[in-house]
């Protein structure tokens, strides 16, 4: 039997890092981490959630990374799984971006996409990075 750890299901980048500890730190609240999600909407049929958690749910998939420690929805994991979280600043927006291997489109105006599942195979080369 193969027992290949998981890979990490996101990472983030500096930028990312640090404006989730700025907003954290502004929020006056504490929290136990960011809670990063999925749910149905949008044109293309998903979008992104984020929010402040105050403790982890019982399926959580915890990430730690950059000193910022981000709790994964349980039923966005395989949908998440090898996205890496920016934060960008252009003259147009701001805002944070999820460059995502399981993205297959997204709309016009980028605020929803349509994602596919990670396969076990995927999971598994992820693995051997």
């Amino acid at each position: 039997m193969n027992t290949r750890p998981r890979p990490q299901a996101m990472r983030l980048t500096e930028a990312a890092a640090e404006r989730i500890r700025k907003l954290s730190a502004a929020s006056g609240t504490e929290i136990d981490g960011v809670r990063i999600g999925v749910k149905n909407g949008g044109c293309a049929g998903m979008e992104y959630t984020m929010e402040y958690a105050q403790e982890r749910g019982p399926h959580d998939e915890v990430v730690e990374d950059r000193g910022v420690r981000l709790l994964i929805d349980p039923t966005a994991v395989m949908f998440l799984l090898g996205t890496e979280m920016d934060y960008q600043v252009n003259e147009m927006r701001s805002g944070f971006v999820f460059n995502n291997p399981n993205q297959t489109s997204a709309c016009g105006c980028g605020e929803s996409v349509m994602l596919q599942a990670a396969t076990e195979r995927d999971t598994a080369e992820a693995s051997s990075d």
